[in-house]
């Protein structure tokens, strides 16, 4: 059955307007959270538009595959800020505004008069928040980055190359989307403060610092207690062994943690001897011997089927799956029984597939309620909004 996008917002952000000035991912997929969650979100492209609405099929519409997957529950203000007329009726936009998100640096946002301390003073409300790749107190501040220099610089490429032998990235953006998903909650946490306060902050997201928390959390081991130098990972993580595990006809993922579950794990291999031997029978021989006890189950789960091994191992209670591709996934029977893909009619693109919030709420839930935006089509009705007459909007435009 295909939705279309008449319903009205429901999330908990309903009446929260966010100025978002982000371009490719990080900051368009931080905004389309907040409009999944009911934000009024204003996307404030430049012209021609953000450069993702070129990037995949769909982009002689400037609707690109790209641009569609982040920038949903939106609408699209087109303005040159480069033109004195145009930066005058954003800023009038932004006093009535909740919140302003952009990803540039702080000597461009300075050059157009859009800085923190001028916009606070405008509004003194406003959540101002912005990423970038550096801390803003550090001697990088105004370098460039992006999701490649970041996945290396934070230690993930390296993390690969000790577990694989080769340095590699991850097959997507996930340095800009993971800090995406924090500056969005950040973002709902300095709101929150300022229910209290009555006061706007500025809160700022450094993506070298968020990922190499996110990726050292783990592997932190001897550094915890300030000894590092005598090692850090965890060694778990760094066997070869660990992977989808090769059946007869497939793959299967599975993990146990405790010890008794891996001793219901060893009975479903038929080697319940195992769960006896001194290097198994506990999490410390476990974690000293991982690499031996991940092959003798990669040898034993080889010699049986994927359906064999999923149907013993939910009789034991042990976590466990079949690998999926990602074409797999839009045949997946879970994710269409949760509804998950939700096929939507564009009102301009056409036939399009969402995937829906996977949140749920259980008084305020998040909807897919706005259609992903042309460039400017909405322009005119934000800036009326904002108070501007007809007069105003004509300069704002340059017509």
């Amino acid at each position: 059955m295909t939705d279309d996008y008449t319903k009205p917002a429901t999330g908990p952000l309903q009446g929260v307007t966010v100025i978002d000035l982000t371009i490719n991912v990080l900051g368009p997929v931080c905004t389309q959270i907040l409009g999944d969650m009911g934000a009024n979100v204003i996307k404030v492209e430049p012209p021609g538009g953000d450069p993702m609405r070129k990037l995949g099929p769909g982009h002689e519409q400037s609707m690109a595959a790209h641009f569609m997957a982040m920038n949903r529950n939106k609408r699209s203000l087109e303005l040159n800020l480069k033109r004195p007329e145009a930066l005058t009726a954003l800023k009038a936009v932004i006093a009535k505004a909740d919140v302003l998100v952009h990803s540039m640096r702080a000597a461009a946002v300075d050059r157009l008069g859009l800085g923190f301390e001028t916009l606070s003073e405008l509004n003194p409300r406003l959540i101002y928040a912005a990423a970038g790749g550096y801390a803003q107190s550090g001697p990088w501040k105004d370098r460039p980055a992006y999701d490649d220099v970041i996945q290396g610089q934070s230690g993930f490429a390296g993390m690969i190359q000790q577990a694989n032998g080769e340095a590699r990235y991850a097959p997507m953006a996930i340095a800009d989307k993971y800090c995406g998903t924090q500056l969005a909650s950040h973002i709902g946490m300095a709101l929150f403060a300022r229910s209290n306060s009555g006061k706007g902050q500025m809160v700022h997201l450094p993506m070298l610092e968020t990922m190499t928390a996110f990726n050292i959390v783990d592997h932190l081991w001897l550094a915890n207690f300030d000894r590092a130098s005598e090692g850090v990972g965890f060694p778990r993580m760094f066997t070869p062994h660990r992977r989808p595990y090769p059946t007869k006809d497939g793959h299967i993922s599975l993990l146990a943690i405790t010890d008794a579950e891996w001793r219901r794990l060893f009975a479903a291999l038929g080697k319940p001897e195992l769960a006896n031997d001194e290097r198994f029978a506990k999490l410390e021989g476990r974690t000293v011997n991982i690499n031996t006890l991940y092959s003798i189950l990669g040898d034993r789960i080889a010699e049986e089927t994927t359906d064999h091994w999923q149907a013993e191992f939910d009789a034991a209670d042990i976590a466990n799956a079949p690998m999926a591709t990602l074409q797999d996934l839009f045949e997946d029977t879970y994710l269409q029984d949760t509804g998950f893909f939700q096929p939507m009619q564009h009102p301009d693109v056409g036939p399009t597939l969402q995937m829906r919030p996977a949140a749920d709420f259980s008084e305020t839930p998040p909807n897919i309620h706005r259609p992903q935006p042309k460039l400017g089509a909405d322009g005119q009705d934000i800036l009326q909004e904002a108070g501007l007459d007809e007069a105003a909007i004509a300069e704002a435009f340059g017509i």
